[in-house]
């Protein structure tokens, strides 16, 4: 069980302050996600956790050590910033079984991760020739090759189609049930939602928010679509018992205040009959435009 952890990270490049007095800590058995805007930090802060960028102040650790003083980091930490570094004309297998022996790994991990990530048929192939997906998948297979405590990932699903997304979250959600500790920074927030248990929401380099998923999204505001042909009679009743009410169509109503239960109950006790009835929760994606400060895109407002 790894646990990474940044106390007071602070990064100026120049006269810019990239990252400003950030803490934060993640245990094991869980995946922690990171967010913000484009120049929130976050590229930033997984390079200084893998010893890539030297803090200005602060530290980060892997297990109360920095990352450069780990005996064998391999074991303890598998790190994917960008998926590039390949030499074109090496094939993917070769690339791993040098990058097994340079962390006094056996060959055969390489045929063993290479599976795991789904590229055994394509190993021999020369990396050149790979798409963006496939050297996503590549780069992830080189983190697992020490079967490492803790994987730090940048944009992992970036290039990935549908499918390929959907295998890598199950894939971080079975290394997290193991125990495991996976730190993830993402701007696709709707993916991002299905498999984190907790986030950290940056802004301007600073720490916004570090919370459980269901934390941030629980006390937000709920949405119910209701259709109904007496839908004025409805309106009138949810009103009066303080609901929030506009009415969308002369047939459909769009409530706050109340949850899809008690609307649907509530017509059933005035006998009003319903054709419809949906319950929109908040969303990561709203509690982080709401909390970043960004305009929230129409399909978000309400």
């Amino acid at each position: 069980m790894a646990t990474i952890a940044g106390n007071g990270l602070t990064k100026h490049f120049g006269p810019i302050l990239a990252v400003d007095d950030l803490s934060f800590e993640i245990g094991g058995g869980t995946v922690l996600g990171l967010l913000g805007p484009n120049g929130a930090g976050k590229t930033t802060t997984l390079r200084m956790l893998v010893g890539l960028v030297e803090p200005t102040r602060g530290t980060a650790t892997i297990n109360g050590r920095r990352y450069r003083d780990l005996a064998n980091p391999v074991r303890h930490v598998g790190a994917v910033l960008e998926a590039s570094g390949f030499y074109p004309g090496r094939s993917a297998r070769n690339h791993l079984r040098v990058q097994a022996a340079a962390g006094g790994l056996p060959a055969r991990r390489a045929d063993e991760v290479l599976e795991l990530v789904g590229l055994t048929e394509a190993a021999d192939r020369r990396v050149g020739g790979y798409s963006l997906g496939m050297r996503q998948r590549l780069s992830l297979a080189a983190a697992l090759l020490g079967d490492p405590e803790a994987l730090i990932l940048d944009e992992p699903a970036n290039g990935l189609d549908p499918e390929g997304v959907r295998w890598m979250r199950g894939l971080l959600r079975g290394f997290a049930r193991e125990g495991r500790t996976v730190l993830v920074s993402s701007h696709i927030l709707a993916e991002l939602a299905l498999t984190v248990d907790s986030v950290c929401i940056l802004d301007h380099g600073r720490l916004i928010t570090q919370a459980s998923l269901e934390d941030l999204t629980k006390g937000g505001r709920r949405l119910v679509r209701v259709r109904s042909p007496r839908a004025d009679e409805l309106r009138m009743a949810l009103a009066g018992r303080g609901a929030t009410v506009r009415s969308v169509a002369a047939d459909r109503l769009e409530v706050e205040g109340n949850s899809s239960e008690e609307v649907g109950t509530l017509a059933a006790s005035l006998g009003i009959p319903i054709f419809e009835i949906s319950e929109d929760t908040f969303s990561l994606e709203e509690a982080f435009f709401r909390l970043t400060g960004a305009a929230i895109p129409e399909g978000l407002a309400r």
